[in-house]
């Protein structure tokens, strides 16, 4: 079967899904109608998703700049649950996430992509920046590995009443070829309790680290060649 080889682009898609799941910068929010003329010409989402994301950007840009940026971190930067960083739903801050960070930086290495980003590359929009620069099979590959920690993402949303990015995430996920499922998350903490230092001792750095009788955490990436370990991605 050939089925991936008649795969229709995804690039423009991946790259237009990236900008709207970033932080709504002034430049973002001018460039929205540009954003969904792409997103419309290549076609790649499903006539319901396309018209879930034209309300997306319907809200964003309705709705009052700094309210606008103000939803954006309420919806992202207020917990674990809904993360964009995506080591962050397997890994916590524990000491595995750093390592997982370096084979992802070699994987987009390997894939001919070199960039120097403020943000981390675990960031989902650096991923789907990545993703753009691939062929259509290896984009889909490359997504439906975290699709895991989509869901988890996409299920925080809906339990916060956030149909708008909620469906950003969905779209993510019928790029991977794959449909949203709900799945059990943990419910956030406090923000005062979860930045609290672990106890003295307690065996973890962080309430996100294994400990025994854990699940193990999946990596998502493709390691390179162990050559290339000590190599960063930087121009």
């Amino acid at each position: 079967m050939n089925h991936k080889k008649s795969l229709p682009s995804l690039s423009l898609s991946c790259r237009v899904l990236a900008r709207l799941l970033d932080y709504p910068s002034d430049a973002m929010l001018d460039a929205l109608p540009e954003l969904l003329d792409a997103l419309k010409s290549e076609q790649a989402l499903s006539p319901a998703r396309q018209a879930e994301i034209e309300a997306l950007v319907a809200v964003l840009q309705r709705g009052e700049r700094y309210a606008v940026q103000a939803r954006y971190v309420e919806s992202f930067d207020r917990g674990r649950a809904t993360s964009l960083h995506m080591f962050e739903h397997v890994h916590g801050d524990s000491r595995e996430r750093g390592p997982a960070l370096v084979d992802l930086q070699q994987t987009y290495q390997a894939g001919g992509m070199f960039f120097d980003a403020s943000e981390l590359p675990d960031y989902l929009p650096v991923v789907l920046e990545f993703a753009s620069t691939q062929p259509p099979a290896v984009a889909r590959e490359f997504l439906a590995e975290m699709a895991h920690i989509l869901n988890a993402i996409h299920t925080a949303l809906i339990k916060r009443d956030n149909l708008p990015y909620a469906a950003a995430i969905g779209a993510v996920l019928e790029l991977a070829g794959e449909k949203p499922q709900a799945v059990s998350i943990t419910v956030d903490e406090p923000l005062d309790e979860a930045w609290l230092e672990p106890a003295a001792f307690d065996g973890c750095s962080s309430k996100g680290q294994s400990k025994p009788g854990a699940p193990q955490p999946i990596h998502i990436v493709r390691k390179t060649a162990s050559s290339a370990a000590s190599q960063g991605v930087r121009p």
